[in-house]
């Protein structure tokens, strides 16, 4: 299929003169698209299978853009906007049908992406994800940190793993999000679900009463600063279940993240927290499926093990990888390990494979027969 055919597969049947949001935000969903991006000097762009395509026709002007994305803001968003030229919030367009967005400028014109989220949480099993997420998820306390790029599916790593606690454990979940994307029900659980700006200033404001708010299990969607991280280790090791996540690409990268984040004099003791706390890393990206259509998830997973710990502590993470490696029964599994049995099951071809291998010689011990990759 040629670029313009498929092209004309996601334009808007009868492009009507002046389109609005919802109208925007229904074909989207249709086309099962990712996300909606609208700016200014381009036609409305869908991502579907994480390439890119337009629904109209004609591009849109400053004026048009502007219109579309401030008629979903309130005055208090708008006066937000206009101060920081940032802004982040969820919304619902139905009551099954919810999107992420970030308004921005560029070139002086108004613009935004939106993402889509799914209504119905998935399990960890429909993603893919490995038993020993499973476990690592009902584990009582400690902290377990999901990271990945962005648009890697973090977020419904996430949401999964609440939903499974929800399900099965009698306790109080906190979750601090920017924005909140799925909405979580109180099932087993009871689940308080906290909006950056909304109803806490920030992450580290918020977190810094957290554990006055009686949680068991508290959700962290982003660790941004110094502070943040701090107030996590410190829940984790007074035993609570911390979720977190950070954009990084691996495991290794991110316990260094961490430590790197507090300046060379602290940068010891949390080594020692996180040998301490730390339960387990997932480390995840989307991948493009065999044949073009759909994405699958290929996600690296690091158990704290007593040697993992020790590399931790003694700042020997680069070491790490040889124990996980050798750490199959224990739930561990390489991204380049998990790449390979996705290719080999067929479920990914050769150029997607050689797009997210991180060492061709790890790889060779999974595939023997790439030794011309």
């Amino acid at each position: 299929m040629n670029n313009a055919s498929r092209n004309a597969r996601f334009l808007l049947a009868d492009e009507p003169e002046s389109v609005d949001m919802k109208t925007l935000f229904e074909h989207a969903e249709k086309m099962q698209a990712s996300d909606l991006l609208i700016t200014a000097g381009a036609a409305p762009i869908i991502r579907v299978d994480g390439e890119i395509y337009p629904v109209l026709s004609r591009n849109l002007t400053p004026q048009a853009s502007r219109r579309l994305i401030w008629s979903l803001l309130n005055e208090t968003q708008q006066a937000m906007f206009e101060e920081r030229r940032e802004l982040d919030f969820s919304l619902a367009v139905t009551g099954d049908l919810r999107f992420r967005a970030n308004v921005y400028y560029q070139k002086g014109a108004v613009s935004a992406a939106f993402r889509l989220i799914p209504t119905v949480v998935p399990s960890l099993e429909d993603l893919g994800l490995p038993e020993s997420v499973k476990d690592l998820t009902l584990k009582s306390h400690g902290l377990i940190l999901v990271t990945g790029p962005t648009g890697s599916g973090k977020s419904t790593t996430m949401a999964s793993m609440i939903d499974l606690i929800n399900s099965h454990e009698r306790v109080h979940i906190v979750t601090v999000e920017d924005p909140i994307e799925f909405i979580h029900h109180n099932k087993t659980a009871v689940v308080d679900q906290r909006e950056v700006f909304a109803d806490t200033l920030s992450f580290s404001n918020a977190l810094k009463y957290v554990l006055r708010q009686d949680p068991d299990v508290i959700l962290i969607g982003e660790m941004r600063d110094q502070e943040t991280v701090a107030a996590a280790l410190t829940a984790a090791e007074t035993g609570h279940l911390v979720i977190a996540t950070l954009h990084t690409n691996d495991a290794i990268q991110s316990i260094d993240r961490i430590v790197d984040v507090f300046p060379p004099h602290q940068q010891q003791q949390v080594r020692v927290q996180l040998a301490f706390c730390l339960l387990g890393v997932i480390s995840q990206r989307l991948l493009l499926r065999k044949g073009g259509v759909g994405r699958i998830l290929a996600a690296e997973i690091m158990i704290k093990t007593f040697a993992v710990a020790n590399h931790i502590r003694e700042g020997k993470t680069h070491q790490t990888r040889t124990v996980m490696e050798g750490s199959r029964k224990e739930g561990m599994v390489t991204l380049d390990h998990r790449l390979g049995e996705l290719f080999k099951a067929g479920l990914i071809d050769r150029a997607e494979l050689t797009r997210n291998v991180t060492s061709v010689n790890a790889l060779k011990h999974v595939l023997p027969e790439i030794g011309s990759y």
